[in-house]
């Protein structure tokens, strides 16, 4: 009896390491795919304030001249990129339907070549899915040398169904350095024909 109870016992034992392995796999495997899953469903509804990472076709829309909306822009740079992003224009105002253009500078204030990704941010979050920007620098890694200055152009368009009580749009970008082989961004085209 002794000998059916602790081979009874290995047999529970076994199964209990063997069902708790398996749910260690599959919660890592759900972790894993968790950060993706978050980026795609934040992207399809504006949840978070993401915005699309690829250009977007401006709607052919009339502007909804009842209304003003004010755009504001912020920028920044991440602890220890030695980068400044600024912009001549913070805010500006407009109607939902129209379509504007701002320009933005890179300088990269450091001593050797970086390169970085402006990463956007819109609030409020429900804004996200009524903006469309059909030219922005965001869209890819920027490489700047050692001192270099780079302007680029943002294009965008609140779209004409913005809720109404939405008054103020932040579009606020944030540099990050990318860890990438420098080498493969050295022939990297810009806007303009410049390398």
């Amino acid at each position: 009896m002794d000998r059916q109870f602790l081979e009874g016992r290995r047999r529970g034992v076994r199964r209990t390491v063997a069902r708790t392995l398996v749910a260690l796999v599959l919660m890592g495997c759900f972790a894993i795919a968790l950060v993706p899953l978050y980026d795609v469903f934040c992207e399809v509804t504006g949840l978070n304030g993401k915005t699309a990472s690829r250009a977007q076709a401006l709607s052919a829309q009339s502007a909804d001249q009842t209304r003003l909306v004010t755009m504001q822009f912020i920028t920044r740079s991440s602890s220890g990129l030695p980068w400044a992003l600024t912009t001549e224009t913070r805010q500006l105002r407009l109607h939902p339907g129209q379509s504007a253009e701002v320009s933005f500078t890179f300088h990269n204030l450091g001593n050797r070549p970086y390169v970085a990704r402006a990463v956007p941010s819109v609030s409020p979050s429900e804004a996200s899915v009524h903006l469309r920007k059909l030219a922005c620098f965001c869209f890819e890694n920027q490489r700047l040398a050692a001192g270099e200055r780079f302007e680029a152009p943002l294009v965008f368009q609140l779209t004409r169904d913005l809720p109404e009580d939405v008054k103020t749009v932040t579009l606020v970008y944030t540099l990050y350095e990318q860890q990438v082989s420098l080498s493969r961004h050295s022939a990297m085209q810009r806007p303009g024909g410049e390398t």
